[in-house]
């Protein structure tokens, strides 16, 4: 998952829609302990769903409940 790109999207006035099923992620240490890939996607995604973007599943963008609009 590309963290900055969607942090300065919106610092660049984009609104942003993340397809929270299509990223990726590992697992990761901190302080001796190994937080499995499922619970770092969780977090950065319930994250950047606060302020920074919108985050759906495959199924609603491929129904169309985006919010996204292209021009």
């Amino acid at each position: 998952m590309k963290t900055n790109t969607a942090l300065a999207a919106k610092d660049f006035g984009f609104n942003c829609t993340i397809i929270g099923d299509a990223c990726a992620t590992k697992n990761m240490k901190i302080q001796g302990k190994t937080v499995p890939a499922g619970e770092v996607q969780d977090s950065f995604l319930s994250a950047l769903s606060y302020f920074y973007s919108t985050v759906i599943n495959t199924e609603e963008y491929l129904a169309g409940i985006s919010p996204v609009q292209i021009i």
